[in-house]
């Protein structure tokens, strides 16, 4: 699935990411944010999730952000399925924070999510200590429902979280391209 938006191109990683993709993910600052990434995380595991079959149900995409004199990974979006239901779930790399990229990323990803895979909802969370993602859902509509205590693999321990959901009702078009 791929996604263009102004500023930003969404895609399925390449192999040939793996370089990039650990030097804009391997900070732990983004990994304790996240609840299966490991840490440290090395180029080996950028490999080994670029090389994994996803399944028929998630959508998984590298950001590059082209609104610079080159592509440049900065981040990553997915839509998977987990524990009953569709998650939405995404990161940028330190130096991409502030731009408006994850809102932008998040709002092609909910295209995605409701033209190309036909959900009718979605669900999200993120760790309390990081309320900078919790800003993204909201301007992307989602709702708070609860908290839960959510293990994170970086951390090595559970942290609270909040949980959030978007009905994702039909809409107008789309206002990015989308191809599959």
């Amino acid at each position: 699935m791929f996604a263009r938006t102004p500023r930003l191109t969404l895609r399925p990683g390449w192999p040939e990411d793996a370089p990039a993709l650990t030097q804009a993910i391997a900070h732990y600052d983004v990994a304790c944010m996240l609840s299966r990434l490991p840490w440290p995380y090395t180029q080996a595991d950028a490999e080994a999730w670029l090389s994994r079959q996803p399944d028929a149900d998630e959508v998984n995409c590298v950001i590059l952000a082209h609104d610079g004199a080159y592509p440049e990974l900065v981040g990553g979006i997915s839509v998977i399925f987990r524990d009953g239901d569709h998650e939405i779930g995404y990161w940028l790399t330190p130096n991409a924070r502030g731009r408006g990229y994850a809102t932008e990323a998040g709002h092609a990803m909910l295209g995605i999510a409701r033209y190309a895979m036909g959900l009718k909802r979605l669900r999200a969370s993120h760790f309390l200590d990081n309320p900078a993602s919790g800003n993204v859902l909201a301007k992307l509509g989602f709702r708070r429902t609860g908290e839960k205590l959510l293990h994170s693999v970086a951390r090595g321990a559970e942290a609270p979280c909040a949980t959030l959901e978007l009905a994702l009702e039909a809409g107008t078009a789309a206002d990015f391209r989308m191809a599959a």
